[in-house]
C-alpha cells in the first residue's frame, strides 16, 4: 500500500512512546523532506519524509534487533517494500547487510546520526537553537569525540562518501536543513504534549 503521513505516524506510535524517540523521528522526517526538495525530488518529498519518520520504528522496543524487527513489523502492517528496504538500509554495516543504493537511502544513512549531533550542539548554545550555529562550530563539535559520543562519526563520514560528497558539504547541508526546519520540528514536537 502507498502510505500517507497519518498512517506512518499511527504505525510509529504503536511502538514508540518516549518523547526522545518521537522527537528524533520527527526531526529526521523533516530533514529528509528538506533534502528531497533540495536535491530535486520534489514529487517524492512525502515518501522521503515517511522513510525518515519510520526509520527507527523498532529501536525503542527492540534495540538489539534494530533494522531487522522493523522489516517484520512493517510487512505485517502492509507497508510498501520500498519503505521497508529504505528504512532498514540505514543500519547497513551495523545491523543489516542492506546497502543504501538510492540517493534517498544514502541521505538517510548519512544524516540520521548527524541530526543527533547537530541537535546536541544546539542545546549547548545560549540560544538552544541551530539558527545562529555556524559550520565551523559544528565541525569543532564533530571533531570532539567526547561530545555526543553516541553519534557515530564513522557512519556520518561513510555516508558522505556514499553520496560522493565531502564531509563539509554533508555537515553544511544538514545544518541548513536543521535551521530551515527547526520551527516546524518544534511545532510538531510541541503538538505531542
Amino acid at each position: 500500500m502507498s502510505m500517507n503521513r497519518g498512517q506512518a505516524w499511527n504505525l510509529l506510535t504503536q511502538y514508540n512512546k518516549e518523547p526522545f524517540h518521537l522527537r528524533h523521528a520527527i526531526t529526521v522526517e523533516h530533514i529528509m523532506g528538506w533534502y528531497a526538495r533540495e536535491l530535486g525530488y520534489n514529487d517524492q518529498a512525502e515518501f522521503w519524509s515517511i522513510v525518515g519518520l519510520l526509520h527507527d520504528l523498532d529501536f525503542e522496543m527492540w534495540p538489539e534487533e534494530h533494522c531487522e524487527k522493523s522489516q517484520e513489523l512493517m510487512r505485517a502492517a502492509g507497508v510498501e517494500e520500498s519503505i521497508v528496504r529504505a528504512t532498514a538500509s540505514h543500519g547497513w554495516g551495523l545491523w543489516v547487510d542492506i546497502k543504501p543504493e538510492h540517493e534517498m537511502e544514502k541521505v538517510l544513512y548519512a544524516c540520521d546520526e548527524l541530526t543527533g549531533l547537530i541537535g546536541a550542539a544546539a542545546l549547548m548554545r545560549p540560544s538552544k537553537s541551530t539558527a545562529d550555529m555556524e559550520l565551523k562550530s559544528l565541525k569543532k563539535k564533530f571533531r570532539d569525540k567526547k561530545f555526543a559520543a553516541g553519534c557515530s562519526r564513522d557512519v556520518i563520514t561513510n555516508g558522505a562518501e556514499l553520496l560522493g560528497w565531502d564531509l563539509d558539504k554533508l555537515l553544511d547541508m544538514t545544518l541548513q536543513a536543521m535551521q530551515v526546519e527547526e520551527e516546524s520540528i518544534e511545532a510538531a514536537v510541541a503538538a505531542l504534549a
